[in-house]
């Protein structure tokens, strides 16, 4: 038994990691009689973030506010390690809780080391073999995963790629709460009016397939992220019964490139990023969806949308072999290829929306919660 409840420290910054911790923060605020949680945002996205905690009914405990326009990862990394450094002494944790692989991630976990106390990674084991794609996630993933005390690692790939790395202990395959978090949202949403959701929509004809696409990776910038425009360009006027609609991020090398290349295009729809539930409720009305995010690989499968990954390589390499996914890369030739192949072959878009999703059931945080009442934790713990 415990002879206090253990004081839990979450840490992120991005919009994916607060999606991915809500469902946990939820669960672990119903074990009080274990727990007493402390959030703490670096707002490395700051208007995005903000949706999302707004959605879930997340309140920040300690908000830090580090971004700043142009800000680059020097500056980011130092400024967040300063900023959680005074948190953690002004309040002090047992438990420091940090997710995936962004900046904000690894200096939570260095954060939480420096302070001698011990770090639970979410999302532990993702290994895309390259150093650099993603940039600089790959190498945060798994500087984080030689500081952590606790891996909770998606699918039994991500606990080997832990092994070949040294680490042995406290690793457990729980699944991914981007799915937990998927299943919370689409119960609101199917408990709620659609009509606000059209309307906001409106210039998009749902009548017709609609095409998702999300693409910022920062590793695609340059010609590969033109390549990836140009193939939208050329998917639109082939198939001009459908609807492509691309969110675009708000980053100036993304933004200008995309407004630049298919700006004024029929039968494409470019907006503002989207907030979460929004892009929820589209992805679910969507036929197929193109992207270069880590957690749509994972989200789309769990609504039957086929999935074409935008990147070289990617660490959710259980995606492809399950079916769910296929990797294009940035060639312009293979990704209007692969669209144009779902468009027209029934029996590949029926296999491809049918493969079993291998991230998870939505049970996620639950497990990990059940874990963690149990591992010791506490010194004096028995």
């Amino acid at each position: 038994m415990r002879d206090r409840e253990t004081n839990v420290m979450i840490i992120f910054g991005t919009r994916p990691e607060a999606i991915k911790f809500a469902s946990l923060i939820e669960q672990l605020k119903g074990a009080e009689r274990y727990f007493r949680v402390k959030v703490c945002v670096t707002a490395q996205h700051m208007e995005m973030l903000d949706q999302v905690l707004k959605f879930f009914g997340i309140s920040p405990d300690f908000d830090l506010r580090i971004m700043k326009p142009n800000q680059s990862l020097f500056s980011l990394t130092s400024d967040s390690l300063r900023e959680i450094e005074t948190v953690m002494k002004n309040d002090p944790s047992d438990l420091v809780f940090v997710q995936g692989d962004t900046t904000t991630a690894f200096i939570g976990a260095l954060a939480g080391f420096y302070s001698r106390v011990k770090v639970a990674h979410l999302e532990a084991g993702l290994r895309s073999g390259s150093k650099l794609s993603p940039f600089p996630e790959e190498i945060n993933r798994k500087l984080v995963g030689q500081i952590a005390d606790y891996h909770f690692a998606p699918t039994p790939r991500a606990r080997l790629n832990l092994n070949r790395e040294g680490i042995k202990d406290n690793i457990w395959v729980v699944g991914n709460t981007v799915i937990d978090s998927l299943f919370l949202c689409l119960d609101i949403l199917r408990h709620s009016d659609e009509q606000p959701y059209y309307e906001f929509f409106k210039k998009v004809d749902f009548s017709k397939k609609i095409l998702l696409v999300t693409g910022h990776r920062r590793e695609s910038f340059g010609k590969p992220f033109e390549n990836i425009c140009e193939a939208l360009r050329e998917i639109a006027s082939l198939f001009r019964n459908v609807q492509i609609v691309y969110p675009v991020h708000l980053n100036p090398k993304v933004k200008d490139v995309v407004h630049g290349i298919l700006g004024g295009t029929k039968n494409i729809h470019l907006m503002e990023p989207l907030a979460y539930n929004f892009l929820v409720w589209l992805m679910d009305k969507s036929y197929m969806v193109l992207t270069d995010s880590g957690g749509i690989q994972e989200e789309a499968p769990s609504l039957g949308k086929p999935v074409l990954v935008m990147r070289e390589v990617t660490e959710r390499i259980e995606g492809i072999e399950s079916g769910t996914a296929e990797l294009v890369g940035t060639d312009r030739n293979k990704i209007v290829k692969a669209v144009s192949s779902l468009l027209t072959d029934g029996s590949k878009y029926h296999q491809m929306s049918k493969a079993i999703n291998p991230y998870g059931d939505g049970t996620t945080s639950k497990k990990i919660v059940e874990i963690l009442s149990q591992v010791k934790i506490l010194e004096g713990d028995r």
